[in-house]
C-alpha cells in the first residue's frame, strides 16, 4: 500500500461487499477512473489490490471494479488488508468473489501504535486465525517502513515482521513485503528468521544490485505503475537484472496508477497499462511476458479455483465485518 492518506469511509459507496476506507482526496488531483485499456490477448494476475479502498469522484464497487478487470484480461486479484479489519473483509469478499484470493497482516506503519496501546499481540493472533481460513493465500503486507516510521517506533515493526514471517510459515502461505526505505534491515531479517519458501517484495523499490540479491534467494520480486514513471530508472534496472521467472506484476489500486494517467485512480483493470510498459522496457512480447508472470503468480499462490466460494447467503457480508478483533 502507498503511503497517501486514508479515512473512514463517508457514505460514497453503498451496496453488498461495498469499500470500507476512503481515500484522501489531494487537491487538484483528477478523480476521473481512466479509461479501459486494450485487452490482453493471454490473461494475468493482479498480485496487490485495495479494493476495500474508495476512490475517485464515482467510487467503484469491488464487483465492477472485477468485472472492468475481467473485460481487459486481468482474470482475478489478490486482495490484500493492511490491519485486522481490513483483512476480515479481504478474507470474508474472497469467500464469496471467484476472482478474489486473499491477504492478511497488519501493515508495518500500523504495529507502533498498536505495540503502544497494547494490543498488537491481539492483533496478530488475529492474524494467526485469519491465516487459516480458506482462500487466504499469503500473509501481507509485513514488513517494515522506515520513511513514516520513527526510531522508536522501529522496534514493534520488527516484532510484528518477525511475527507475520512465522505465520506465513506455520500456514504454508506466500509472504508479501512492504518495504520502503528499509532495503537492508529486511533482507536481514528474513536471512535472520528465515524466509518463507514463497517470498514476494511487493511494489518492488529497490535497484538492480538488490534485485540480484532476491534473485539469488529465489525472492520473487512484483513490480507496481510506478516502474512507468519517468524517474523510476532504478526499477528499471532492476526489472532488467530480476530473473523472467522471479517477475510478477501488481497494481496496488487505489494508488500508483502508471503511466500515461499518473494520480488518478487506479484499479485492477489497469494492469495491462503496467505489463505493456514492462514489456517495451524488457524488449520482448507482451503475451510471452504474460504467460510467464501468470505461471509465475500461480506458483506463489496456486489457482483461483483451488478452493470453492462459498454462497454469499453463508458468510458474513465483507461491509458489515465487525471492527477490530475477530469474533
Amino acid at each position: 500500500m502507498a503511503s497517501d492518506s486514508l479515512a473512514g469511509l463517508d457514505g460514497g459507496v453503498d451496496g453488498y461487499g461495498s469499500a470500507i476506507r476512503r481515500r484522501e482526496n489531494i487537491a487538484r488531483r483528477d478523480l476521473s477512473y481512466p479509461p479501459l485499456p486494450e485487452p490482453l490477448t493471454v490473461p494475468v494476475y493482479d498480485n496487490h489490490t485495495h479494493l476495500e479502498i474508495a476512490d475517485g469522484e464515482y467510487p467503484l464497487d469491488y464487483r465492477e471494479q472485477l468485472d472492468r478487470a475481467s473485460s481487459v484480461g486481468v482474470r482475478g486479484v489478490i486482495q490484500v488488508g493492511g490491519d485486522v479489519e481490513t483483512s476480515r473483509w479481504s478474507a470474508a469478499a474472497a469467500l464469496i468473489e471467484p476472482r478474489m484470493l486473499a491477504a492478511v497482516a497488519i501493515h508495518p506503519n500500523e504495529a507502533p501504535a498498536l505495540d503502544e496501546a497494547g494490543t498488537l499481540d491481539d492483533a496478530i493472533a488475529a492474524i494467526d486465525a485469519l491465516a487459516g481460513q480458506p482462500r487466504v493465500v499469503a500473509v501481507g503486507e509485513t514488513g517494515l517502513d522506515f520513511f513514516r516510521t520513527p526510531e522508536a517506533g522501529r522496534a514493534a515493526q520488527f516484532r510484528s515482521f518477525e511475527a507475520h514471517i512465522r505465520i506465513a510459515k506455520e500456514h504454508n502461505l506466500a509472504l508479501q513485503i512492504h518495504d520502503r526505505d528499509a532495503h537492508e534491515a529486511v533482507i536481514e531479517t528474513l536471512l535472520k528468521v528465515g524466509a518463507p519458501e514463497r517470498t514476494v517484495f511487493h511494489c518492488f523499490s529497490g535497484d538492480a544490485d538488490m534485485a540480484r540479491i532476491c534473485a539469488a534467494q529465489g525472492w520473487y520480486m512484483s513490480f507496481a505503475g510506478n516502474v512507468t514513471f519517468k524517474n523510476a530508472d532504478n526499477l528499471r534496472a532492476a526489472l532488467s537484472a530480476a530473473p523472467r521467472n522471479l517477475l510478477l506484476v501488481e497494481t496496488d489500486a487505489p494508488f500508483l496508477t502508471p503511466l500515461p494517467y499518473r494520480g488518478r485512480p487506479n484499479a485492477p483493470y489497469l494492469l495491462p497499462n503496467t505489463l505493456r510498459g514492462m514489456a517495451a522496457h524488457l524488449e520482448t512480447d507482451v503475451s510471452l511476458l504474460s504467460a510467464q508472470i501468470t505461471a509465475n503468480t500461480q506458483l506463489v499462490y496456486g489457482r483461483w479455483d483451488a478452493e470453492p466460494v462459498t454462497a454469499a447467503h453463508d458468510v458474513q457480508r465483507p461491509d458489515q465485518a465487525p471492527r477490530g478483533g475477530l469474533a
